[in-house]
């Protein structure tokens, strides 16, 4: 009965004390009134916020402070340090690319200046139809084309030679013997022609010999390589270790199997080494896997288009600059042939650079493409060159290689001085520049001869007086100035000896 009492008594103090959960201003609590709860939770909470505001006002006089004490600081630091210029070598700051941007658009702008007085004065001079007149004057008589496919005579004989003397059926003078003669023929017959057949022009002149010239090298690796196989075969070595011809890392790129000597004596590997972007012979090229199409039509299109340009700015912009060359180089005013010469100079140098990428990387690469050739090292940083040497050795790494591995490396195991070698792989190449310079244009004055043999002294002035950037501007001075001078000098005999005397 209390117990019951009791819990009906305890029920509403429950129900009260839930409800005063809920709005606690409307009971007492703890014998106080709403009010005067509140009352002092507000008294607690002025006197928190009083604190807050107190140490908040303390933290930012602290930081003034200490932001006066760091200003004071900073006002009395020292603001210098020992350090070197930018534009000082000392400095080792070397991103100049701002400066190469500028460069590159203050080249632009002024050929386009340049370019847009020739279209004023000159108008459009660009004729595709005149180009290709410059190779056939006769549709029907096409002695530059013949000649070519007499070329695979030459080669046949140099295979027909080696395959004889594998079997032992020539010894290795009479070998020789029909080697010298075989080559010495590829160097006559085609000047022979040039010279006595006056249908051929000199741009197919030109091509013919080049032709020529480059099968003579290949020919003669051709000859050394595998006379250097005979020579191992002679001392019980059965066969011609990989090795020796290229990289062991790339030995069977592309899952082709290794030739060994005699079996490289083939129509098709002849073949392919006629072809393949290199002077020199191997009986295993490094091979890549596959062709890749992407690459190959980038590079074909690269061709097709530095070919256009080169043409269309040989006959708007060299052309002109070279026939108003002539007067000043008759009446010998120096002036006006030093504004002419650095007038050239500029056209000059971009069509040989255009001539570089379009020859070097993209139609060299095109056939290194298509006939899955390897070795893709056709040029290095010859544009770094410090010395005259450094640039000979980068800039053509066909004709170095070959230059190197059957010229210069012969002459110094048979005796010969470095200085008297070097001598005479630069007195070859002039002989090759002069060849293939005087004889298209049926003239011989020994311009490009005196060009080339005037790179020893050059060479030897730049290595010991010039160092670092000195070098580099030398070596860049003598191709810019160097190649238009030349040209000049052979336009101008070529006028003299054609145009005056039909003029007189």
């Amino acid at each position: 009965m209390g117990d019951s009492d009791t819990k009906g008594a305890l029920a509403p103090r429950r129900r009260v004390t839930s409800a005063a959960g809920k709005s606690a201003s409307m009971l007492p609590v703890n014998g106080k009134s709403a009010a005067a709860c509140e009352s002092s939770v507000t008294a607690d909470y002025g006197h928190g916020k009083r604190d807050r505001s107190l140490e908040t006002v303390r933290a930012k006089s602290k930081s003034e402070k200490q932001k006066r004490r760091s200003y004071t600081s900073d006002r009395l630091s020292s603001c210098h340090k020992t350090q070197e210029s930018l534009l000082s070598s000392g400095s080792g700051y070397n991103n100049y690319r701002g400066i190469l941007n500028w460069c590159v658009v203050m080249l632009v702008l002024s050929n386009a200046r340049l370019f847009l007085e020739n279209l004023l004065r000159y108008g459009v001079l660009v004729d595709p139809i005149q180009v290709i007149s410059l190779f056939l004057n006769d549709p029907y008589n096409w002695p530059a084309a013949c000649l070519v496919i007499v070329s695979n005579v030459f080669v046949l004989v140099a295979l027909y030679t080696e395959r004889q003397l594998s079997k032992g059926s020539f010894t290795e003078l009479v070998g020789f013997l029909v080697h010298c003669m075989n080559m010495a023929i590829m160097l006559t017959l085609p000047a022979a022609v040039v010279l006595l057949v006056p249908c051929v022009t000199p741009v197919g002149g030109a091509f013919v010999l080049g032709t020529y010239t480059i099968l003579f090298l290949k020919l003669y690796s051709y000859k050394d390589v595998n006379m250097w196989c005979r020579e191992l075969s002679t001392i019980k070595a059965k066969t011609l270790a990989r090795s020796l011809s290229c990289p062991s890392a790339q030995h069977l790129n592309g899952g082709d199997p290794k030739v060994c000597y005699p079996g490289n004596l083939t129509i098709r590997d002849m073949c392919y080494f006629v072809f393949a972007p290199t002077l020199c012979y191997e009986l295993n090229f490094p091979r890549s896997p596959h062709i890749r199409m992407s690459f190959l039509l980038r590079r074909l299109f690269e061709m097709l288009f530095f070919i256009q340009l080169l043409v269309a700015l040989t006959q708007q912009w060299m052309i002109p600059i070279i026939q108003s060359s002539m007067k000043p180089l008759e009446d010998m005013d120096l002036s006006r042939m030093t504004e002419r010469l650095l007038r050239l100079a500029v056209p000059n140098h971009l069509l040989w650079l255009m001539f570089f990428y379009g020859f070097f990387h993209s139609s060299m690469n095109f056939t290194a493409e298509l006939l899955r050739f390897g070795d893709r090292r056709f040029y290095n940083d010859w544009w770094n060159s410090e010395t005259v040497t450094y640039f000979w050795q980068n800039w053509n790494i066909p004709v170095h290689k070959w230059c190197l591995r059957h010229f210069y490396k012969p002459l110094l195991r048979r005796g010969f001085s470095k200085i008297l070698s070097q001598s005479a792989v630069f007195f070859l190449s002039a002989f090759f520049h002069e060849y293939l310079v005087s004889v298209p244009l049926r003239m011989f004055r020994l311009w490009a001869f005196l060009g080339m043999m005037a790179q020893l002294p050059l060479a030897w002035f730049v290595s010991r007086f010039l160092h670092g950037t000195y070098g580099n501007a030398a070596v860049w001075i003598s191709i810019i100035i160097g190649q238009p001078f030349a040209i000049l000098m052979y336009v101008h005999d070529y006028y003299v000896l054609h145009y005056r005397q039909e003029a007189d």
